[in-house]
């Protein structure tokens, strides 16, 4: 029945999230999630809140949100942006910040929501190619821009940017919104927030899905000066204006207020990870240089796609992109202690056969 479809409708081809099956024993590295899950704090202020209030709508701004983020970081309240999950401030930075006449730039291998995004608000955009080794090089963005996006680090590679080099393309486009996507900046690389003070086109762009292990709540954020974050206010309240309910307010605000746990967490993945990159290059695998929860590695032999239906027959999950360039590549995530010791075996023993 697609004759009642808008015309836009037809032209869209939506995102594909990574899957999230309902299999007993099923070992899950493919969508990034943190394995020790959120703060115990974090249950316990659900609960209190959904004793009372939830009658009543919430807090339209997520104020009290807004003032732990804005402390947390030290930056001003007004610096601050909340929204339901980083997908969605990243919606409303298309669709406020980033058309212009001049063509959005984003790399030509990356998160795939951004071209997602770039048709659904019919902005025009180019893509700039990674570098031989799959890195982001910032002298390739010297070239006409309406705006800019990058992750950092880069998905679905891991790799990360020096926070010279995004100086250096913020002084670059002057004139230009420059996003840097934060997503997974947690386990290791740069963020760009120092530089907010004295560059008015950079917003910042972070979830509390991946290193605070709050995916089920949808709790997403940006950070930079007040002129950039008042459009996506006008945009959020021309779509939705409470975006966060009551219980996705309370849960994010405890588990901003367990650091220790936070970083407990982040060290246990970046060491993981470590474990996971060696265990991977002993059975023949080249992996790039990761700063994010996951990695992302080739076989010398064996192709991408083969070794994901593999481990899938194992009930190990991996994600396989099939696109150009990187076809050859698995995208696992880091999981807990067992789960990188249970998918090193189940590697080997596919390799051995």
């Amino acid at each position: 029945m697609s004759q009642f479809w808008s015309p836009l409708v037809h032209c869209l081809s939506p995102y594909v999230p990574g899957e999230q099956p309902r299999v007993e024993g099923l070992i899950k590295l493919n969508t990034n999630e943190l394995p020790f899950g959120p703060s115990p704090a974090v249950a316990g202020a659900i609960e209190a809140a959904a004793r009372e209030g939830l009658q009543l709508y919430p807090d339209p701004q997520s104020g009290a949100l807004c003032e732990a983020l804005a402390a947390y970081h030290r930056v001003p309240r007004d610096h601050v942006f909340v929204g339901n999950g980083s997908d969605e401030v990243l919606a409303h930075a298309f669709a406020g910040l980033l058309k212009h006449d001049a063509p959005l730039l984003f790399p030509d291998i990356t998160y795939s929501f951004y071209p997602t995004y770039c048709r659904l608000f019919d902005i025009a955009y180019e893509t700039v190619l990674l570098d031989g080794a799959m890195r982001i090089s910032v002298e390739d963005y010297r070239r006409p821009a309406g705006a800019v996006i990058l992750p950092n680090p880069n998905a679905p590679t891991g790799v990360g940017i020096a926070l010279e080099a995004i100086e250096q393309l913020l002084a670059m486009h002057p004139d230009a919104p420059v996003v840097i996507d934060e997503a997974y900046v947690d386990f290791g690389a740069q963020s760009a927030l120092p530089l907010i003070a004295r560059h008015p086109n950079l917003l910042i762009v972070r979830t509390m899905s991946k290193s605070r292990g709050l995916a089920g709540l949808r709790v997403g954020y940006a950070l930079g000066q007040p002129h950039l974050i008042e459009a996506l206010v006008r945009v959020k309240d021309s779509f939705n204006s409470y975006p966060l309910d009551r219980l996705a307010q309370a849960g994010a605000l405890a588990s901003l207020a367990d650091e220790d746990y936070f970083q407990q967490g982040r060290a246990a993945i970046i060491e993981n990870r470590a474990r996971l990159v060696t265990g991977l290059e002993c059975l023949g695998f080249a992996v790039l240089p990761s700063q994010a929860n996951f990695v992302f590695a080739r076989h010398s032999s064996r192709g991408g796609a083969e070794l994901a239906q593999a481990l899938r027959a194992e009930k190990i999950l991996v994600r396989h992109f099939n696109a150009p360039r990187i076809d050859p590549f698995l995208r696992i995530t880091v999981g807990n202690g067992d789960q990188v010791s249970a998918l090193l075996q189940a590697l080997k023993g596919i390799l051995s056969r």
